[in-house]
């Protein structure tokens, strides 16, 4: 199973519009930024988790070949408004989307032409499947299992494929969710920065403490801000086994 980073940065990406810092002014492409999004694929299978604003950049870079189905994790724009941009992938059928119901309600908001009784001609075809933490799902050769974070006081859905479990925008998890982490050797995990609280997203620190109770061999973080620092510099700081995750990083698991 290959795991890609299209896209690591919180809704503002990195650099900032406007901003003259160190981070958002750095010529190193770690720093650079686009909008939370992972392909998880095998030779069989190819899933998107996330499709934000920046997909169209993003999926540019990458082989282009059928998207078997798309998990999305909550119902906010930097995680699902680059649904129109699936439209080349529609050639090989309707792509099914799942979606808690606060998503799923959302996307039929967002691109209400998508699901109108007679579409225009060459909008997305989508097929909109509601679903719900603990009730597993099978694509393809994946197994996956649908968790519950908070995000803030709204919940989303993080998963769990294989070995791999994959969260962003979490502040909070319930220990009752901890048993269906069993076995994460991989754990993909939002961060936003090093310090100054945030209502709805965990800091640097919350997500090291987070990895060591799933017990993953491999931490990566990500849907990190411009606060957070230089990639490079970030990295000698964290333990081992805890790294930043950079946009285009690909890993094996």
């Amino acid at each position: 199973m290959k795991l890609t980073f299209l896209g690591t940065g919180t809704s503002c990406g990195v650099p900032v519009i406007g901003c003259q810092c160190e981070v958002c002014q750095s010529k190193d492409p770690h720093d650079k930024r686009t909008r939370c999004s992972v392909l998880v694929e095998t030779e069989q299978t190819r899933l998107l988790i996330d499709c934000g604003p920046d997909f169209r950049q993003q999926i540019l870079s990458q082989p282009f070949r059928r998207i078997d189905g798309i998990l999305i994790t909550h119902s906010h724009y930097d995680h699902m408004g680059g649904m129109d941009d699936i439209r080349p992938y529609c050639q090989f059928g309707a792509i099914d989307v799942y979606a808690d119901p606060i998503a799923r309600k959302a996307m039929l908001e967002m691109l209400p032409y998508c699901f109108a009784e007679n579409r225009y001609p060459g909008v997305p075809a989508i097929g909109l499947h509601e679903i719900h933490a603990h009730q597993p799902l099978s694509i393809g050769d994946f197994e996956i299992m649908p968790i519950e974070v908070m995000h803030g006081e709204l919940p989303i859905l993080g998963y769990k494929i294989g070995t791999l479990t994959y969260i962003t925008d979490m502040k909070s998890i319930n220990e009752t969710e901890m048993k269906y982490l069993e076995g994460t050797e991989v754990l993909v995990v939002n961060a936003l920065r090093f310090v100054k609280p945030h209502h709805s997203h965990q800091l640097v620190d919350d997500a090291v403490s987070f990895a060591r109770r799933v017990g993953a061999k491999r931490t990566l973080l990500i849907h990190v801000c411009h606060d957070i620092g230089l990639h490079k510099d970030v990295n000698r700081l964290l333990p081992q086994g805890i790294e930043l995750a950079y946009d285009g990083e690909e890993i094996l698991i």
